[in-house]
């Protein structure tokens, strides 16, 4: 895990420090609001009811990976369902995709990473200009059923402003050891007139990585290649902007854990049966071998994507401000086992958003949105588990803010409609989703404040969850879903303190959910390391919370703590859930000279012992990371030198949170060193 942690505290959590003339950091009279483009409302992170957290600048070059989860694997309350080097979701509050939305400047991505752990998320940070995570329910403006939080990634394919001075833009490249992995990155903005153009290119390429005390040096099927490139041209006026890009994106990545012997592997009833058909045989063995040496299962991903956004203030009387944002998208993957194409997953459609601010009214002011999506899936070859399906749904959203004295008060509504279609004899389904929220947020003395939110989310399944039937050898599975399933429904509460002036700052945050007919895969049954899973419902019940806090010693030192932790258990005396993220805990300190910064940061992950039927408990691990950057100037050019060490003890460490977790551990211990240069 990246050591972002430090770089993110110490821009919220010290006086802001920016370049001189010289380069050299000098402490700032006063923070720098950041403005959260994910709030329809524009809001401040420290005015937002729920807890949220901003990646730009120094923080997201020094703590940028190959996958979004494992960036944002260190922040406070997120993890990720790591899938070796190529894949990787964030997990947040304990809920992983669908219960997370992933969005590009707030857009559905539309990719396939909500169907399996082992499907990348098509979207690449060496590129994000900006990432923010909101979390608890006060993201339902985004749908309902991100229960767990948003992840919104900022980007500037779409330029919003001609540069100034000329062209700008900014050139990359960095290594890695324990996995050879190299990485080039560009953009370029220019600009005459009305019209501005951008362009940007990424290159990526790592073999296996190396893991420590393990069977092998390391992890088959964890190297990957991916490349990206992207053109996007706006029209920019004096009230607004209207934009489109074209975005390609190829990848190859392995397949962790893929395990052949379990072809044969099917149901009988709520049995699992692997093998022959003897009359005395329970779970027979009769699978094909497989040489150790055998080339492990990979991805080929291909990904063509046009996005169009666009914004108009004061378009007249009444109305503030309209955006609009729309993704139009052509996925594909294909998984490749002994040079051959044994199954291919597609997903084409779109993601369509409209937002209208309101001016005041009688002291409230709001957004008033709509939004409509359509995807075409299809899963075809030896592991289609699933029909082709089609999903139409259409949402309007209402956000309302109040403000008085040292009050904020707010509002927020939204109601979906979704319909699912199969291509087989499998019933249609269709059905409505309401969704509400309430917050407060009193900045009872200057420089702190208390913010408690309310809601009532809901989530209708997915097609997977309703149609899924068959084998899927990524996640050692056979999946069977119920086309019985309803509506899943959470009351959640939030509630937040926060300290955000002076040398000593915090914020901590403790969360209940109750959901009711919440929707998860159950093991029925299990052979060796191969389960049989039916999706279910069942009430369930989260609880947790987030702390950090942070001291400046002086001008050059600052010191803090953090942790995290989650609980996730079906209510009744049913058991905990699978996959919940062990709880984590550490200390760290930051040190700026001039032109230098340092840090270091030391956390243990605790052992994961409630567990669910069929799951087996994780070890505890310690992680240790550090790193040293310069910046200067060269020319007209800032430029940024950067080492940073992580797993600095080559600690063997497994990830509760994934699937695969006791056949992939995380990483052994890495050094990477780049340079970044903005012109």
């Amino acid at each position: 895990m990246p050591a972002i942690w430090l770089a993110l505290i110490y821009s919220a959590a010290a006086p802001a420090q920016t370049p001189g003339a010289s380069g050299a950091r000098q402490p700032a009279q006063e923070l720098e609001s950041i403005t959260i483009s994910a709030s329809p409302l524009g809001l401040d992170k420290d005015a937002m009811a729920a807890p949220a957290d901003v990646l730009d600048g120094s923080a997201l070059v020094l703590g940028r990976e190959g996958t979004l989860g494992s960036t944002l694997s260190a922040l406070p309350g997120v993890n990720a369902d790591t899938f070796g080097a190529g894949a990787s979701r964030p997990v947040i509050r304990g809920q992983a995709a669908p219960r997370v939305q992933v969005l590009s400047d707030g857009s559905s991505l539309m990719d396939a990473s909500g169907v399996s752990p082992d499907h990348a998320i098509t979207s690449e940070p060496m590129l994000a200009e900006r990432i923010e995570v909101l979390r608890g329910p006060a993201t339902l403006l985004y749908g309902g059923g991100a229960i767990g939080g948003v992840v919104n990634v900022l980007d500037n394919k779409i330029p919003t402003a001609v540069p100034k001075h000329g062209p700008e833009g900014f050139a990359e490249v960095k290594g890695t050891t324990g996995s050879s992995e190299r990485a080039a990155a560009f953009g370029l903005t220019a600009g005459s007139g009305n019209i501005a153009v951008h362009v940007e290119g990424l290159k990526r390429r790592s073999d296996e990585y190396r893991v420590p005390n393990w069977s092998s040096s390391t992890l088959k099927g964890s190297q990957s290649e991916s490349a990206t490139g992207s053109v996007g041209i706006s029209w920019i006026g004096d009230r607004g902007y209207i934009g489109v890009a074209y975005t390609g994106t190829q990848s190859e990545y392995g397949l962790v854990g893929h395990n052949h012997e379990y072809e044969s592997c099917h149901p009988h009833g709520s049995r699992l049966h692997c093998g022959g058909h003897g009359e005395d045989e329970e779970h027979g063995h009769d699978h094909e071998e497989h040489g150790a040496d055998e080339a492990a299962p990979y991805v080929k991903l291909k990904n063509k994507r046009v996005d169009l956004r666009g914004e108009y203030r004061q378009p007249f009387a009444g109305i503030k401000k309209i955006s609009m944002r729309a993704g139009l998208t052509d996925y594909r993957h294909e998984e490749i086992e002994q040079g051959v194409v044994a199954t291919t997953f597609k997903n084409r459609g779109y993601d369509a958003r409209l937002e209208a601010e309101h001016e005041p009214i009688a002291g409230w002011r709001g957004v008033l949105g709509v939004q409509t999506a359509r995807s075409n899936f299809s899963a075809l070859g030896e592991e289609s588990f699933m029909p082709e399906t089609v999903t139409q749904s259409e949402g309007v959203f209402l956000l309302e803010e109040y403000k008085l004295d040292d009050w904020r008060f707010e509002l927020g509504a939204r109601q979906d409609w979704q319909s699912i279609r199969p291509d087989n004899a499998q019933p249609r389904f269709s059905m409505s989703a309401t969704s509400v929220s309430g917050a407060a947020v009193w900045d009872f003395t200057p420089g702190y404040a208390l913010a408690l939110s309310l809601a009532r989310s809901q989530r209708l399944p997915n097609a997977q969850e309703l149609y899924a039937d068959g084998i899927h050898l990524a996640t050692n599975t056979y999946e069977q879903g119920s086309v019985d399933l309803g509506k899943e429904t959470s009351r959640n509460i939030d509630l937040s303190l926060r300290k955000t002036a002076g040398d000593a700052r915090f914020s901590l945050s403790v969360f209940h959910n109750r959901v009711k007919d919440y929707i998860y895969a159950q093991t029925l049954d299990q052979f060796e390391d191969f389960r049989l899973i039916r999706y279910a419902q069942h009430d369930a019940e989260f609880t947790g919370g987030e702390a950090q806090a942070s001291y400046r010693l002086n001008r050059h030192f600052t010191v803090g703590v953090f942790g995290d932790l989650v609980y996730g258990r079906l209510t009744g005396g049913q058991g905990d859930l699978p996959r919940i993220p062990a709880a984590r805990a550490g200390v760290r300190g930051k040190w700026l000279w001039q032109n230098w910064a340092a840090d270091v940061e030391v956390y243990r992950a605790f052992r994961q012992s409630q567990i669910a039927d069929y799951e087996t408990s994780t070890p505890g691990y310690n992680m240790v990371n550090a790193g040293i950057s310069y910046d200067g100037r060269w020319g007209a050019s800032n430029y940024t030198v950067y080492a940073r060490v992580s797993n600095l003890f080559d600690q063997l460490a497994l990830n509760h949170a994934s699937f695969v977790a006791n056949a992939a551990p995380l990483p052994g211990r890495r050094v990477t060193v780049g340079v970044r240069m903005e012109y």
